[in-house]
């Protein structure tokens, strides 16, 4: 274990048979537990990654918070009490080997939530789409205005400690999820940090961003997801 510390990594997984085994054989050995939910897969995702050394989950219930959920459900009922927590995603976008930019701020005290931004390393161009970058850049404009907290992306490749993610009480269960834990953070004055990562174009087709309903869908959930923390703080203060 790097630092002696127990690190669990959580990957929501849905029909991504081609890209999981790649995605954990890329983990960096001194991972502690891999965790994969299957997000109700109809392929053979949860085989392949249970032969590639995986924990597998089953949470049938659809949504991308509801499956990290999940996975962190799981932890709270069982003796692994990991210090640190990384999220990404099953398609083999993110690099698994940049996990030490993530976590090493987080194990030497300098913050409490790493998010890996896609847009301050990569050219956004050559990987993201046209309706990623514009909500991107959207939601992260919108925070900065509320809570002057600056964000350069809503990237799923992010690592938190144990205790920052318990005081956040997260509650979205779909699309909602990354930016509700990056807008409490900012809320409860966490110590945050960016740092730059690689990304590449997907393996199949994007769930969210691949399809219109599914960018509509997303898109909107993020700008309630923010303003309703907006209006739910201002009521608090009253």
């Amino acid at each position: 274990m790097r630092y002696d510390a127990h690190i669990t990594t959580i990957i929501p997984a849905l029909n991504e048979e081609p890209s999981i085994g790649k995605v954990i054989a890329a983990i960096p050995d001194w991972v502690t537990e891999i965790i994969v939910v299957d997000n109700g897969s109809s392929d053979n995702t949860a085989g392949v990654a249970r032969d590639a050394g995986a924990k597998v989950l089953i949470e049938p219930r659809r949504g991308y918070g509801q499956a990290c959920q999940c996975g962190l459900t799981h932890l709270q009922n069982s003796d692994t009490k990991p210090e640190v927590i990384v999220f990404l995603d099953a398609d083999y976008s993110d690099y698994p080997g940049e996990m030490d930019l993530l976590v090493e701020p987080i194990l030497s005290g300098r913050a409490e939530l790493v998010i890996g931004s896609r847009t301050l390393r990569s050219n956004p161009r050559d990987s993201l789409t046209p309706q990623q970058r514009a909500g991107n850049s959207f939601a992260c404009a919108l925070i900065r205005l509320i809570w002057r907290t600056r964000y350069t992306d809503l990237g799923p490749f992010r690592a938190i400690s144990r205790t920052a993610l318990d005081q956040l009480d997260l509650r979205d269960r779909d699309f909602g999820w990354t930016v509700e834990m990056q807008v409490k953070a900012s809320q409860q004055r966490l110590k945050i940090r960016e740092v730059p990562v690689s990304y590449r174009r997907r393996i199949g087709q994007s769930k969210i961003s691949g399809t219109l309903k599914g960018t509509i869908l997303a898109g909107t959930k993020i700008i309630y997801v923010i303003l309703a923390a907006m209006i739910g703080q201002r009521f608090a203060r009253i």
